[in-house]
C-alpha cells in the first residue's frame, strides 16, 4: 500500500493538512464570521433571527473540517499534536470553551421568546464565532517565533513557556489579522444571503475588515522579513526519507531565514499575492453586488494568508526556541510510511465525498434569508 515515497508522502501530507485548514478557514470560518457579526449586523430580534438562519441549517456540517483537520494532525504529525496540545494547553481550552456556546446557542435560542434569553445566546454566540480565530491566529503567530518546548533522550515533550507568553505583540497582530479575515469572510456570506439593513451593515464590516486585512497583513510580512529570527536546517543534517527523530538535526535562527523558500522558489511568492488580490477582488465584487463570487474571491483570500504562514514555516512545523534541534519538521515529525499511505488512501476516498455533501447541503438551502421567511416558518427557524 506503500504507493509514493517516504519523504514525498511525508509532503502530500504536509499539502493534505494545509489544504484541511483551509477548507476549516473556508467552511467553519465564514459562520464563525457571521457569528462574531451577529450582535452588529442585527438590531432587532427578527434581525438576529435572519442572520443566524443564514448558517443554522450548516454550521454542524462545516464543524467537520475543524475535526477532521484535527484528527489528521494527530495521526499524521503525533508528536506535533502531543507538544502542541501541551504547550497550548490553556490556549486549545479556552477554544473549546468558546465553541460549547455554538451548539447550545443555535439550539436554544430562540426556544424561550424572552427578549433576556435571546440576547445572553446572542452574545455566546459572537464569543464562539469570534475567540477561535483569534486564538488560532496567535498560535501561529508564535510557530513563527518560536515555541519554548524540548524533547528528552526518550522524545518526551516539555514546554517551558506560559499561557500569558503567548499573547506577545506579535502573535496578537497576527490573532487581530486572523479575526479579520474571518470576520470578512463572513460579512461577504452574509451580504450573498440577506438584503436590506442586514446586508447594508455587513457590507460596511466587510469594508472595515479588509482594510485590517491588508494593512495587517502587510506589516506582519514587514515585521517577519526584518524583526524576527527565522529557523533554518543546517544543509546535509536531516534525511528526509528516515524514521522520525527530531534530535537528529542542527537547526540554526538567522535573521531572514522564513523568507528562504521565497528567494529559492520565487513561484511561492505568488501565494502571498493571492491574499492581496483575494481580498481586493473580493471587495470589488462585492461593492458591485456579485455577492457568491465575492465569497469565492474570499475564499481564495484565505488560501493565500494560510498558505503565506506554510510556506514561510516549511519544513518547519513546530520550531522550539528553547533547544533548536527538538523543533519539528515536516522530516521529523511525521507517523510511519504505512500509516500515511493507509490514511492517504482514507483521505481520497472519503474527502470527496465530504465536498459533495457540503455542495448538496448548500445547493438545497440557496437563497436570501428574508424576514418574510422567518415569520412563516416561526417554530422551526432558528
Amino acid at each position: 500500500m506503500e504507493f509514493f515515497e517516504y519523504s514525498t508522502i511525508k509532503v502530500i501530507w504536509w499539502l493534505l493538512v494545509g489544504i484541511l485548514l483551509v477548507g476549516f478557514a473556508i467552511m467553519d470560518g465564514h459562520d464563525m464570521g457571521v457569528g462574531s457579526l451577529l450582535p452588529f449586523v442585527g438590531k432587532t430580534d427578527e434581525e438576529r433571527r435572519i442572520v443566524i438562519n443564514t448558517v443554522g441549517p450548516h454550521w454542524d456540517g462545516n464543524q467537520v473540517w475543524f475535526i477532521t483537520a484535527g484528527g489528521a494532525i494527530f495521526a499524521a504529525w503525533p508528536l506535533v499534536y502531543a507538544t502542541a496540545f501541551s504547550g497550548f494547553y490553556w490556549a486549545m481550552l479556552l477554544v473549546l470553551w468558546a465553541l460549547f456556546f455554538r451548539p447550545v446557542g443555535f439550539d436554544y435560542r430562540s426556544k424561550i421568546n424572552n427578549p433576556t434569553w435571546r440576547k445572553i445566546w446572542d452574545w455566546g454566540l459572537f464569543v464562539g464565532g469570534f475567540i477561535p480565530p483569534v486564538i488560532f491566529g496567535v498560535a501561529f503567530g508564535n510557530l513563527l517565533l518560536g515555541v519554548p518546548f524540548h524533547f528528552d533522550n526518550n522524545l518526551l515533550p516539555f514546554y517551558t513557556g506560559s499561557f500569558f507568553a503567548l499573547l506577545n505583540p506579535f502573535a496578537l497582530l497576527c490573532g487581530v489579522v486572523s479575526s479579520a479575515m474571518i470576520i470578512f469572510h463572513g460579512g461577504v456570506y452574509l451580504m450573498h444571503r440577506t438584503e436590506g439593513d442586514v446586508h447594508r451593515r455587513a457590507h460596511t464590516a466587510v469594508n472595515i475588515a479588509a482594510a485590517v486585512i491588508l494593512l495587517g497583513f502587510t506589516a506582519g510580512g514587514i515585521w517577519v522579513a526584518f524583526g524576527i529570527d527565522g529557523y533554518a536546517i543546517v544543509s546535509g543534517s536531516v534525511n528526509p526519507s528516515a524514521l522520525p527523530n527530531p534530535l537528529s538535526k542542527e537547526v540554526v535562527r538567522s535573521e531572514g531565514a522564513w523568507l528562504a523558500n521565497y528567494r529559492t522558489y520565487p513561484v511561492s511568492m505568488l501565494v502571498p499575492a493571492l491574499a492581496y488580490v483575494g481580498v481586493i477582488l473580493a471587495w470589488l465584487l462585492a461593492k458591485s453586488g456579485k455577492t457568491f463570487a465575492a465569497f469565492w474571491s474570499s475564499a481564495i483570500a484565505l488560501c493565500g494568508i494560510i498558505g503565506t504562514a506554510g510556506v514561510s514555516l516549511f519544513p518547519f512545523i513546530m520550531p522550539s526556541s528553547s533547544d533548536l534541534r527538538s523543533s519539528l519538521t515536516v522530516w521529523d515529525a511525521a507517523s510511519s510510511h504505512l500509516t500515511l499511505s493507509v490514511m492517504l488512501v482514507a483521505t481520497l476516498i472519503f474527502m470527496p465525498i465530504i465536498i459533495l455533501y457540503t455542495r448538496w447541503a448548500y445547493s438545497v438551502m440557496r437563497g436570501k434569508v428574508t424576514a418574510a421567511y422567518i415569520r412563516e416558518n416561526d417554530h422551526s427557524a432558528y
